[in-house]
Parts: C-alpha cells; sequence; structure tokens
C-alpha cells in the first residue's frame, strides 16, 4: 500500500481540529528534529475530559494527518482514559507500514498529547 494513502491525504488536505484555543487548560509542543515537523496540541477540559482539542504545527503528511486523526479519536475521552492509548492505536488508525524515520512523524501528535496529560496530572510518562 502506497505510504500516503487515502485517509491520510484526507486528513492532510482537510485537517479536523487544526487551529488554537484561545485559552486551553493543556499546551504542549514538540518537534521532530530529523525531518523539521512541530506540534502543538491544545486541550480544553470540562472536569476531566477533553471538551476541545485543537492541533497546530508544520509538517509532513504523515505528521499532520496522525495528528488529525488523534485529536478526532480523543475527543470526549478523560484524561485517563487518553493515557491508556497506545502507539498501536494511532499506527492502526494510520493503516500503513512506516519506517523507523516515518514513525517518529506519525507518532508526534501522540507524544505531545501524552506528555502535556502527564505534566497536567502530575504523573510520570512511561515509555512503550
Amino acid at each position: 500500500m502506497d505510504i500516503y494513502a487515502e485517509n491520510i491525504l484526507e486528513h492532510y488536505r482537510n485537517p479536523q481540529n487544526f487551529g488554537k484555543i484561545a485559552k486551553p487548560d493543556i499546551s504542549f509542543r514538540d518537534t521532530n528534529p530529523l525531518c523539521g515537523d512541530e506540534i502543538e496540541i491544545q486541550i480544553l477540559l470540562n472536569g476531566d475530559r477533553i471538551k476541545d482539542i485543537k492541533f497546530d504545527g508544520k509538517g509532513c503528511a504523515i505528521s499532520q494527518a496522525a495528528a488529525s486523526m488523534l485529536t478526532e479519536m480523543v475527543k470526549g475521552k478523560s484524561l485517563r482514559d487518553v493515557l491508556g492509548i497506545e502507539k498501536k492505536n494511532i499506527l492502526e488508525e494510520l493503516g500503513v507500514q512506516l519506517s523507523a524515520v516515518r514513525l517518529k512523524c506519525a507518532l508526534l501528535a501522540y507524544k505531545a498529547l501524552k506528555a502535556g496529560v502527564c505534566t497536567h496530572l502530575h504523573v510520570e510518562m512511561r515509555e512503550e
């Protein structure tokens, strides 16, 4: 299957939840120095649930599409539920095989989301 599968291109061309939140409860920025991708995840909470989530940044189709898919996946979930999401969930959502370099692109938003939530909850981020 081509690396730029149709679902990836659709999310890249028409990203869901792209933008900024005026006063986010959680904000975390991360970069992939290998390729220059940048992602900032911003979350607005309602109690412990994600009321709204946005991402901003720049990068390749894989990183931007993965951020779009991830934000759709977690909207409405509790922060504890977000901590239960694993790398494999994102990779399944993307639906394509990725090289090691592209894997870092695909998981950039995931890493930023997890780091932001862990920082907010004052819990240690676990490596998978």
